[in-house]
């Protein structure tokens, strides 16, 4: 959550819409050009260091103290509305896997949201929050999905169970939507059209609506044929937030979010006889009826109370509802006695989740033994129903032609009726102080406790299958010594949780087992620069814990003795190098490894120590390069590397790295009317981004796609 501020009434002012994104951005050395006419600006609150840039914006998932990221003991990036704006950045995924040492996963069974972070994987090790809010469990977030609604994203890579919860070893991800503001309203118009036959349209509004009243409301919708056979896929978005301020020193927020998705039924593509064939890239060898829903629905009232200038009070009560249905043939495997695609897994499922809760917490600004010193308590409580509907996963479909598939229809003996339902109560307490020792160096602690009854019914039986409870304890200790205003050196230890898989998912076999553990010890720096530059540095060492794994006398049963660990480098920089040209860049290097890990193979019991988890690269870069080469025109472009990964746990099978450039050419047409022609993967590299099902069924990345984009605001 963010501290509420209460902002002065707009004044006017003659700078453009590049200078406002400036001050947002506290950058003002980037350049601005004036226009005749007046646009409102809200009056901009610097709480930061002038001369630190961008590290002076605060991060909320990094603390509750809204602390900037100069002050935080952890590698926190923010990925602006500015970046997002420049880089053309549709596709939330998209936009995340340009922060460093973040690699994309997406695969249907995670709603198309995973992602890898310092050697961890998917949902139950990188949490997804929208706006601070967590949907608990570990079901997989598919909302949000699009750009178009947010403001900014919050990545903090490491463990983060201390403000956040358990799940979250390799990192959070918190996507914060737009705001109401106390500007006089204005309104956004987006238009674009693409190759896959690709169409969009967007509208945002916000702005003031008397003295006391202001609003936010964005809509988005999108449609295209894909890069693949069966390709097509829509997605629809509507959010909206109304703002009452009592007082200046009260202020209630209620907002609502929903979101629609069909996206592509796409499984992956096999392997052939061990390697991938270019000739099959653009094939789907699902049916022909498949299907593939996600409906979810979001809606909070935050209440933000500043009784005086040291102390603030946040309490936020919220539903959240996902609704998910998939319909599909899942298993590809290339048969070599009979030259054709043998297909497994005809599966039907529906998800029925609904979660409500409540986050209320207390920041207390004063003194401790005469230094300056900041509290926060508070508590997280929430109550999750989720029912499991599917045909027990039992249904087959004929082989099919490897190059010229009849997808044909699902088909399965067994009915899809509700299977289970499980009940989640779960409640936290956290505490967090940051006490400043000296006028450069500061030290910060954190604690919290995680409390969670799980409850599961076998509905079929008409029975309680199981009834669990999991705590932990999560903490932190970290410093922050600032060698001068603009460069700080830090560190920090951190203990966290991750549950041994989704907690809503849980089999009677595996609830029996308590949560993995996991620690990390950080250290780094980070210093900002003329010309709104900056640049950090951090190494890391994570080991997990109680990792199941198979026992060697009794291949058949499991043990929580298993370990694996990560550690690394990653460095990030921004700087102006010339009048009108600006670099953002950052690279990843890690090793991460099973140390103590077996495996049932054939029966017999395996060791995988010394391998590397699949889906974790090796090294990770991301390049971004503006050009202001003309008063009204900017050329831009990217890079992304991602080094190569396996796809099993034996290491026998390595999915290639692979480096995928984007183009953007945007053209300020008039003062408040851009045109923009955007090319991503503009060589149409074919490249692979996970192997999730099975290790010889690699999903492919998207191909070339071209976008002729027009905003307009009025």
């Amino acid at each position: 959550m963010n501290i509420a501020t209460t902002t002065p009434a707009p004044v006017r002012t003659r700078l453009s819409v590049p200078c406002l994104l400036a001050l947002a951005s506290l950058a003002a050395s980037l350049p601005c050009r004036v226009h005749a006419e007046d646009a409102t600006l809200p009056t901009v609150v610097v709480t930061g260091r002038a001369d630190n840039g961008a590290l002076a914006a605060p991060a909320g998932a990094g603390s509750n103290l809204g602390l900037s990221r100069f002050d935080t003991p952890a590698s926190i990036d923010i990925i602006t509305r500015r970046q997002l704006d420049e880089r053309g950045d549709i596709e939330l995924l998209e936009a995340i896997t340009r922060a460093p040492g973040i690699s994309a996963m997406p695969h249907p069974g995670n709603g198309n949201s995973s992602v890898a972070a310092r050697g961890f994987t998917d949902t139950t090790s990188v949490m997804r929050l929208y706006d601070g809010m967590r949907q608990y469990g570990g079901a997989g977030l598919t909302f949000p999905f699009d750009t178009w609604s947010v403001e900014r994203i919050e990545v903090l890579r490491g463990p983060a169970s201390v403000i956040h919860g358990d799940g979250a070893i390799g990192g959070v991800i918190n996507v914060v939507p737009k705001q109401p503001t106390r500007n006089a309203p204005e309104h956004e118009l987006q238009l674009g059209i693409g190759n896959q036959h690709s169409r969009r349209a967007a509208f945002g509004s916000g702005g003031a609506i008397d003295e006391r009243w202001s609003y936010r409301v964005d809509a988005s919708t999108e449609r295209a044929d894909g890069w693949v056979d069966m390709g097509e896929h829509s997605n629809r978005a509507v959010s909206g937030a109304l703002r009452f301020d009592v007082s200046p020193a009260l202020n209630i927020r209620l907002s609502t979010a929903r979101g629609k998705q069909e996206p592509m039924r796409y499984f992956g593509t096999p392997l052939v006889d061990g390697k991938p064939v270019p000739a099959i890239a653009d094939r789907n060898y699902n049916v022909a009826d498949s299907v593939m829903r996600f409906d979810d629905r979001w809606t909070d009232v935050l209440v933000n109370w500043q009784p005086n200038d040291t102390t603030t009070v946040r309490s936020r009560f919220y539903r959240i509802a996902s609704d998910r249905h998939w319909r599909d043939v899942e298993g590809y495997s290339y048969n070599a006695a009979t030259g054709v695609l043998d297909r497994s897994d005809a599966t039907e499922i529906r998800h029925d989740q609904s979660q409500a809760g409540n986050t209320t917490d207390l920041v207390v600004k004063g003194g401790l033994f005469g230094l300056d010193n900041a509290v926060s308590l508070g508590f997280d409580i929430n109550f999750t129903d989720f029912t499991h509907t599917n045909n027990t996963y039992t249904g087959s479909a004929p082989s099919v032609d490897l190059y010229h598939p009849v997808p044909g229809a699902f088909a399965s003996p067994v009915p899809t009726i509700p299977r289970y339902h499980t009940e989640a109560r779960q409640f936290a307490l956290f505490a967090e102080d940051r006490l400043r020792l000296t006028g450069k160096w500061s030290v910060l602690a954190g604690l919290r406790y995680d409390h969670a009854e799980l409850a599961r019914d076998d509905l079929v039986a008409s029975r309680q299958a199981f009834e669990r409870t999991f705590t932990n304890v999560g903490w932190r200790l970290g410093t922050v010594y600032q060698a001068t205003p603009a460069l700080a050196f830090y560190g920090q230890y951190a203990n966290a949780a991750d549950p041994i898989g989704a907690l809503l998912f849980l089999s009677t076999a595996n609830s029996k087992f308590d949560n993995a553990t996991g620690r990390q010890l950080e250290i780094g720096v980070k210093h900002a620069f003329a010309a709104a530059g900056e640049w950090t540095l951090a190494l890391y060492d994570i080991s997990k814990t109680n990792l199941l794994t198979r026992d060697s006398a009794t291949p058949s049963q499991s043990l929580q003795v298993g370990e694996r660990s990560s550690r690394g480098i990653e460095a990030t920089v921004m700087a102006a190098l010339a009048p009108g040209w600006r670099i953002e860049a950052n690279a990843a290097l890690l090793r991460a490894r099973f140390e103590d890990f077996n495996e049932s193979v054939g029966g017999q019991a395996v060791s995988r120590a010394g391998n590397t988890p699949p889906d974790v690269p090796r090294r990770l870069a991301n390049v971004w390069l503006n050009w202001d080469f003309l008063p009204a025109w900017t050329a831009s472009a990217g890079l992304r590397y991602v080094g190569e990964r396996n796809a099993d746990n034996a290491n026998t099978l390595k999915m290639p790295s692979y480096a995928v450039t984007d183009l953007s050419l945007r053209w300020q047409a008039a003062p408040r009317t851009q045109v923009a022609l955007r090319a991503a993967n503009v060589f149409d590299k074919r490249y692979f981004t996970t192997a999730y099902y099975m290790p010889e069924q690699w999903f492919y990345g998207p191909h070339r796609k071209l976008d002729l984009v027009v905003n307009h605001r009025f």
